[in-house]
């Protein structure tokens, strides 16, 4: 068959055209492939540094994510163990406390069989003492908080973490020398008395309660902020963090049992209903440590004690919305005005925040200028 000299020009134009868009194509997908490999190899080489790793996890658990996602934990915490030791009757508190830590290490173990636990960083960069002591107070926060939510109401409960806002402030004060702006102080102020009147009608205690609500105080704000400094300071990440404490945790919190719990754990039923129970909670637990140590190396520690007033606030006023339960008027009006409160301390911690931030920028421009200069000279 003859071909004109169009359809020649046509053949040959079509047969190098192709050759040159698939060798074109080619090149883009295997400098897709490279820029992948690439992005996948900067990300691994920078999860294997506790600095590195502590960058990602600013960058995907912020301080609203880690907020909301302790916020939502914490809730059901609160329910899930006053089901465990009301309904299930399971009343060894510190028993609970030491199986939400040992599930939570066994979890923790898992994770770090397949590397997901982040790096700590260098030892001679914290000593030791300061991980046993965390781990220490650990135990005495988190045991102390369920022996008091068993023998005390969930009102008095959220009351006695009033008190735990001065001591944190105190506390930095006099560690750190942080000094809290006037305005912040009387946001504060304002949540602790709404929190209080909102809560005066679910006052059910006793003594004994009253004594370990007391006790609680001290360690659960010194718990706080050492989880803050830890990670804003020294490069720990939450899960980093919880890996090296949770073994002096469980040390003590076995040290705790026979001044606290009741004889006749040995004797509890622990048919099916009973241990999906007791295991539900668990989970729960090592969600909270986790969402609690994520939100205090995100914001800080007194932060996180104003979301824990939040959320009695929010809980009340939920169940008076929602379900027509009625805690009373000035119940109602002491939530909102704790809210306000708290909205009030929020947006100054936020424009706080910013500002620092634009210092912080600024300097490094400066600094960067400088450079500049020097290297011109």
């Amino acid at each position: 068959m003859m071909f004109t000299g169009i359809e020649l020009i046509t053949s040959v134009l079509g047969k190098y055209g192709r050759k040159s868009f698939l060798k074109r194509k080619a090149s883009d997908a295997g400098e897709a492939g490279r820029a992948l490999e690439e992005l996948r190899g900067s990300l691994y080489n920078e999860l294997r540094t506790s600095e590195g790793a502590k960058r990602q996890q600013q960058r995907l658990c912020g301080p609203v994510v880690a907020l909301t996602f302790n916020f939502m934990v914490s809730v059901g915490i609160i329910m899930g163990n006053k089901l465990v030791m009301g309904r299930v009757g399971f009343n060894y508190p510190i028993l609970l406390t030491l199986i939400h830590y040992m599930f939570a290490w066994l979890l923790l173990a898992i994770l770090k069989a397949f590397s997901l636990v982040p790096p700590s960083p260098p030892a001679k960069a914290t000593p030791f003492l300061l991980l046993f002591s965390l781990g220490a107070v650990m135990a005495f926060a988190s045991g102390l908080a369920n022996t008091s939510l068993k023998h005390n109401s969930v009102g008095f409960y959220q009351m006695a973490k009033i008190a735990v806002t001065p001591t944190i402030v105190v506390a930095e004060f006099v560690l750190f020398r942080k000094i809290v702006s006037f305005y912040k102080v009387l946001a504060l102020v304002v949540v602790s008395i709404g929190v209080a009147v909102a809560t005066v009608t679910d006052l059910d205690f006793n003594m004994f309660g009253a004594c370990i609500a007391t006790a609680w105080i001290i360690p659960s704000a010194i718990n706080k902020i050492l989880w803050s400094n830890l990670q804003q300071k020294r490069n720990w990440t939450a899960l980093a963090l919880m890996w090296k404490t949770t073994p002096t945790t469980i040390f003590f919190l076995v040290a705790l049992m026979p001044l606290f719990d009741p004889p006749g754990a040995l004797s509890f039923k622990w048919n099916l209903n009973n241990s999906i129970a007791v295991l539900t909670s668990a989970l729960l637990g090592f969600l909270l440590q986790w969402s609690g140590a994520l939100a205090l190396g995100a914001t800080s520690a007194t932060s996180h004690v104003v979301l824990g007033q939040f959320k009695t606030c929010v809980i009340l006023l939920g169940g008076y919305l929602l379900f027509g339960s009625d805690p009373g008027y000035a119940s109602i009006c002491g939530a909102f005005v704790a809210i306000c409160g708290m909205s009030v301390y929020t947006t100054l911690n936020i424009n706080e925040t910013r500002d620092t931030s634009n210092q912080n920028s600024k300097q490094t421009f400066d600094d960067q200028n400088e450079k500049i200069v020097v290297n011109g000279v």
